[in-house]
């Protein structure tokens, strides 16, 4: 079975990952033309939808992606928002329509893509996000002070004020806390701002006396790495500010590894946690997350407790089983393409057999 990606480049790197077939320049007329080539040499194509990931206003440059398929399209929605714009709610339904599946990775997101756009509803399904098994592994925490981990790009979003005010109300455990923030700046925020995010957050880190609790680890680890500091945690922290999310990759890795969460409370989170994997606070509510934090660190029984169901979780969310599941909707969707075709090759055959074998 051959596999391939187009991926979605604003420079076109000299060395792109072996997988990688053709890259797409953003915006490019001439690069779209050939990208669609290289997609309708396959027989069925996954596209990946984020607004802010084609060109075009709201990522537009996806139709017109979709509009020279020759091939069916499988899209998975990595957004679906609750208030989107008048744009923003018609592109999607847009996509949906040219779509022959949809997929959406939280039983939240069918409900709200179904519920909240003019969509057909048979066409749409509930596949996981999938977790890396490279994070798994044995647990490398029990050190002299336990640990809470957020990772990820770095910027306004992330919630991580939230968070930070939070530890400040922790520095009477002992042992004390360490809160592990692992990540870079965002690239597009590095662009408009330089460091200057980050940098206010370690301003605020002394301002509250917090240099012995948090410590910020500014790499953009790889997956060996970021494996190490997974299995070291004892908890994840997702303070994120979005109520709107209802994909997060860290959520499903963090409970594929088998860690408590601490989470506010997105979409996502509420729906993965709901079975014990971890606690939901609100938004913006220091105070609720310290309460979280502190319950964790302070109980181990409890602890154990989210480890084990976060695990049971994440035994169906490894990308292998992931996979599985789109492997089987992928030959699903090619069944149907060739019933789709049996009619015209049935009135091909209604020709006389010389003109049959020169039209084969």
């Amino acid at each position: 079975t051959g596999l391939g990606v187009v991926s979605l480049v604003d420079t076109r790197s000299d060395e792109p990952r072996p997988e990688v077939i053709y890259q797409h320049i953003n915006g490019d007329r001439r690069s779209l033309s050939h990208a669609i080539d290289a997609l309708n040499s396959f027989d069925v194509v996954f596209i990946q939808h984020e607004y802010g990931i084609y060109g075009g206003p709201d990522g537009s440059e996806v139709l017109d992606i979709m509009a020279g398929l020759d091939v069916p399209a499988v899209v998975t929605l990595h957004t679906v928002l609750g208030h989107p714009s008048p744009h923003q709610r018609s592109l999607l339904q847009d996509v949906v329509e040219r779509a022959t599946r949809v997929v959406v990775m939280s039983e939240t997101a069918r409900k709200r893509l179904i519920g909240g756009y003019e969509v057909d509803a048979k066409k749409v399904q509930m596949i996981p996000h999938g977790a890396r098994t490279s994070l798994g592994g044995p647990s490398l925490s029990g050190g002299p002070r336990p640990i809470a981990l957020t990772w990820g790009l770095i910027g306004p979003g992330k919630g991580l004020e939230t968070a930070i005010d939070a530890f400040a109300g922790l520095k009477d455990l002992r042992p004390l806390p360490r809160y592990i923030i692992l990540g870079k700046t965002h690239p597009k925020v590095q662009a408009s701002q330089g460091d200057a995010y980050l940098e206010g957050l370690v301003a605020r880190v002394h301002e509250l006396g917090l240099d012995d609790l948090v410590e910020f680890d500014t790499r953009y680890p790889d997956t060996a790495a970021l494996s190490t500091e997974v299995r070291r945690a004892d908890m994840v922290v997702l303070p994120y500010e979005s109520a709107e999310q209802v994909t997060s990759g860290v959520l499903v890795e963090a409970i594929a590894a088998g860690k408590p969460v601490i989470a506010t409370a997105f979409p996502h989170a509420t729906e993965l946690l709901s079975t014990g994997a971890g606690i939901v606070v609100a938004h913006d509510d220091p105070a609720a997350m310290r309460d979280g934090l502190r319950a964790v660190f302070t109980d181990p029984a409890r602890a154990q407790q989210m480890s084990d169901e976060a695990k049971r979780i994440g035994a169906t969310l490894y990308w292998p089983a992931v996979a599985r599941r789109y492997r089987r909707l992928a030959t699903r969707v090619m069944a149907q393409q060739q019933a789709l075709q049996a009619p015209t090759k049935a009135i091909l055959m209604e020709k006389p057999v010389g003109a049959f074998a020169d039209v084969r």
